[in-house]
């Protein structure tokens, strides 16, 4: 009996050519394939040094205040505070008021936190470790206590807000902590040494650590 060749599978036959869409997709799929295993995973993000994002610098020194009181006929006050700041300087902001009307005061750090007297003067003079002449907050020259001077509104009121990089906010040698704040009658000449001829002290405070 004869078999049909068109069901003979024996090894010698020859295999049916695949068709063109076939061998077209079976290409595009290698293709793919192997460019997935030449796609290397993304590196995890490296950990920052330190172990996080640096911190800013801590500030130097302690928030202080002082509570302005008028000496002996005077109606001056007021409340000034001192705030340390990241870069070693120090943040002053206050209000003082009873003064006359768009007017100008010197105004200064003393080197003693005394105010017993009732004028003042027991707070001694200018807050000066540098031994340097008087003159301008500013200036290239002038005490560590010299600060900028007040000048009054309509209403007799003065707003304070700089910042003083001759100052510290502890008791070492540039700190004010414990020492005295005076504000004067008249304005300073940042010229006559070593007062500034600012006139009689109309309030007195001591700087003291804040809350």
């Amino acid at each position: 009996m004869r078999l049909n060749p068109s069901l003979n599978h024996s090894s010698g036959a020859s295999p049916r050519p695949l068709s063109h869409p076939l061998l077209s997709g079976l290409l595009l799929a290698s293709v793919l394939a192997l460019g997935a295993c030449s796609t290397s995973a993304p590196k995890p993000a490296a950990p920052a040094s330190g172990g996080g994002t640096a911190a800013a610098p801590a500030a130097k020194g302690i928030q202080s205040i002082a509570r302005l009181e008028p000496t002996k006929g005077s109606s001056v006050n007021g409340v000034v505070q001192f705030f340390p700041r990241g870069d070693g300087s120090v943040q002053v902001k206050g209000t003082v008021q009873g003064l006359a009307p768009n007017s100008v005061h010197g105004f200064h750090i003393h080197e003693k936190g005394d105010c017993s007297s009732g004028d003042g003067l027991s707070a001694g003079g200018h807050f000066n470790p540098g031994q340097q002449a008087h003159g301008k907050f500013d200036g290239a020259v002038h005490h560590a206590g010299d600060l900028p001077s007040l000048t009054a509104d309509s209403q007799g009121t003065a707003s304070i807000d700089f910042t003083s990089r001759s100052i510290a906010l502890d008791r070492g040698n540039s700190g004010i902590l414990g020492r005295g704040l005076i504000v004067h009658n008249d304005p300073d000449d940042y010229t006559t040494q070593p007062t500034g001829n600012s006139g009689a002290r109309v309030a007195c405070a001591v700087i003291e650590r804040g809350a």
